[in-house]
């Protein structure tokens, strides 16, 4: 257990005596909040708020943060209030340890919506403060140490939301020390099957790899003498995880990751990392598309340095780190080492600094997207690890996630140049929009005014920046559409009604629809576009509801009370439609829902609401206007036949598709279609449609059609 004494033996150097006295004030008010808690380990509670400053130490982090680092559970764990942290400490360090707690504080159901509701959360008080995130940070990485305690489906939540949200913000920090600690020690209980096989495999070879990398440093230290530069030199063998992700990544076995084995080369000067380049490559063969210049170009978090992969005599390859002692600071703990004396301001430092252009703008898409699905999407986008470096004809260096289209960089450059974008030049070569581009091309863009977007360039769109600005004019350019439809509805309706002319007046019936429907309707644009895009729907009932007094020229039966039950909100479909009772509800062709399967609504103009499944490719291609999404549910209660398509795969041979039918039948299905196909190599292909209850009738199906053992595998198509 780290001792107290051990953290101010690290900051004494740099702190005040004002900062160091404030410090002990906090390990004695933390310590009494917390006395005679203990962990599950059965440490004392305080060992985790000191090892969490202790960590913050390490990283030269001020008086202020490790103040709050020191305090970070106390509102969670003990009686301490907010105020009683502002009288002790001040409104700085009560406002972090609030933004700490805050973060902790998800109670969501889903794993979707608990994800979405924590980096929301993270988001917020990243761009409030970004310190807050420093403490987090390490808060983690000591949970982490201490899982094991914990019960395994614990465990394996803790560990995948660090690999799926934590270690990726600290590599767009670029706090790469903290990244590599959270990622190994997430991955033993996220993937053990992987992690244990990935440490056998470098086991036995970690004696001979570390001896040659050793022999290695002797002579580069020895080359570098010599040439009178300064450098100290270190060696490391691959993380275990880092190893797993670049053969997932790569599709690549164990014996082509050829930085197994590095080295990095710390000097005190650009001119000394280039000096060193060239040393080393006129000693040792290398591999030219191996080297990355990341000091003239570098990555998206600032990180900078030289790599370079050599050819040993042994024929092995081992790679080569080269910067300055500044730029391992920077990579070791990014944003973070330029936070040691910047306490005064930080929160002007988080607005300005640019290296957070991406928070920001992930907070502005958060404050447009609320759904989970879409936000989840967009983050990934924007924490995405790797990326591709292209110029434009000026020689202007572009960063962009590797994956991004000619569409991306045209949006990168400025949001009416992508929204007028006809189409590119890449080396000299036109282009369609929707090429993915490679490092090094040089790209142009060629616009036209009488060039606009369609919803389908969602599909070429890879970057959030790009996909935001594309949804905002989409949905400009649908609420203009939605606004006349609904003012040409309204107009054609209201005229069945015999209405006093004082009624019609814009002013009162905005008033009039307020009072009347649930939705917020503050000027007559406001009204038509909500008719026009089907929110609201003008029938008999809503009309007299907001003309009491007034009687209609031609009644006519509503043909919706047909198929619906307005007072259960009930659709002839089963489904549920919350907060919009009376509405119709159809199931869409394009993907077919089963009941039990993850559904949702979409107002379809002059249609009511069309169900998808959450699978369809509309939804996840987030081809759907948000806007016009609702909530919708299965009817538990309800009953009826769903159709599903399965696609098998089995072998060839005489009865297999009597044992199909047979099983299928045994489970309460029919086969209302069916269609087999062989190949040549020996496969037959089987496409069924069948009628079953629900979605868990066909879990059921499908697992019993796959125990045949002739059946390579079945699966919905």
């Amino acid at each position: 257990m780290i001792r107290f004494n051990d953290i101010l033996d690290k900051v004494t150097p740099y702190y005040t005596e004002r900062e160091i006295t404030l410090l002990q004030k906090a390990y004695v008010f933390a310590a009494r909040a917390h006395k005679g808690q203990v962990r599950r380990s059965g440490e004392p509670y305080m060992s985790h708020p000191l090892e969490v400053a202790n960590m913050l130490a390490d990283m030269q982090l001020g008086a202020v943060t490790l103040t709050a680092a020191l305090l970070h559970d106390v509102l969670e764990d003990t009686d301490v209030t907010a105020m009683d942290i502002v009288q002790e400490f001040g409104k700085d360090s009560a406002h972090l340890v609030e933004g700490v707690t805050k973060i902790s504080l998800v109670q969501e159901s889903s794993p979707e919506s608990r994800h979405a509701e924590t980096i929301r959360k993270i988001i917020l008080a990243m761009t409030d403060d970004l310190r807050v995130i420093f403490i987090k940070l390490a808060d983690r990485i000591h949970n982490l140490k201490t899982l094991k305690f914990l019960d395994e489906a614990k465990q394996t939540q803790v560990a995948r939301e660090t690999l799926e949200i934590y270690a990726p913000i600290a590599n767009r920090l670029g706090m790469g020390r903290i990244k590599a600690e959270l990622e190994d020690l997430a991955f033993r209980y996220v993937d053990p099957n992987h992690f244990f096989k990935i440490r056998d495999l470098v086991e036995p070879l970690r004696g001979d790899a570390e001896n040659s990398l050793e022999k290695i440093k002797d002579r580069l230290e020895g080359l570098m003498q010599e040439n009178r530069v300064k450098a100290n030199i270190v060696y490391r063998i691959k993380r275990p995880y880092s190893i797993f992700n670049k053969m997932r990544r790569q599709e690549i076995d164990f014996d082509q990751v050829y930085d197994f084995m590095a080295l990095r080369l710390l000097t005190n000067s650009v001119k000394n990392c280039y000096a060193a380049l060239g040393i080393i490559h006129q000693h040792w063969p290398h591999l030219p598309y191996r080297f990355r210049d990341f000091i003239a170009m570098p990555k998206p978090n600032h990180y900078q340095a030289l790599h370079t992969t050599i050819i040993t005599g042994k024929k092995q390859t081992i790679e080569i780190q080269i910067r300055t002692h500044e730029m391992h600071n920077v990579a070791e703990n990014g944003i973070a080492a330029h936070w040691k004396y910047k306490e005064s301001r930080p929160d002007a430092m988080a607005k300005d600094d640019r290296r957070l252009q991406w928070l920001r703008e992930m907070a502005e898409l958060y404050q447009e997207r609320k759904s989970p699905r879409e936000f989840l999407s967009s983050l990934k986008t924007n924490l995405i690890p790797e990326e591709v470096f292209v110029f434009t004809p000026k020689g202007k260096v572009i960063t962009l996630p590797m994956g991004a289209t000619a569409l991306d960089f045209a949006f990168k450059i400025h949001s009416e140049i992508g929204l007028h974008a006809h189409q590119t030049r890449i080396d000299g070569k036109l282009a369609p929009l929707k090429t993915i581009l490679k490092p090094g091309s040089i790209v142009e863009v060629l616009t036209s005014p009488d060039t606009i977007p369609g919803r389908d360039w969602l599909n070429i769109a890879f970057t959030s920046t790009a996909r935001h600005h594309l949804r905002r004019w989409l949905n400009q350019q649908e609420r203009a559409r939605h606004t006349s439809l609904g003012r040409t509805l309204w107009r054609k309706e209201s005229a069945k009604f015999r209405i006093p002319a004082k009624m019609l007046k814009e002013d009162t019936l905005v008033a009039q629809f307020r009072a009347a429907v649930p939705f917020r309707i503050r000027k007559p644009e406001d009204l038509y576009f909500l008719i026009g895009s089907g929110k609201i729907i003008l029938d008999q009932r809503l009309m007299e509801k907001i003309f009491p007094h007034t009687e209609l020229a031609q009644k006519k039966e509503p043909l919706l009370k047909k198929v619906v039950t307005r007072v259960t909100g009930k659709t002839s479909s089963g489904i549920l439609v919350k907060d919009r009772e009376g509405s119709p509800a159809n199931l869409a062709k394009c993907c077919a829902p089963i009941k039990g399967e993850p559904i949702i609504g979409y107002i379809t103009s002059g249609k009511g609401i069309t169900v998808h499944a959450q699978r369809c490719h509309y939804v996840i291609k987030e081809l759907l206007d948000s806007q016009r999404m609702v909530d919708v549910a299965w009817d538990e209660a309800s009953k009826g036949e769903h159709k599903a398509a399965l696609t098998i795969v089995c072998q060839d041979t005489p009865g297999v598709l009597a044992k199909l039918t047979a099983v299928i039948a045994k489970q309460g299905a029919n086969i209302t279609q069916a269609r087999v196909d062989t190949s040549a190599d020996g496969k037959g292909r089987i496409k069924l449609v069948i009628s079953i209850r629900d979605i868990k009738h066909l879990a059921g199906i499908i697992k019993k059609v796959s125990e045949i053992k002739e059946i390579e595998s079945a699966e919905r198509a």
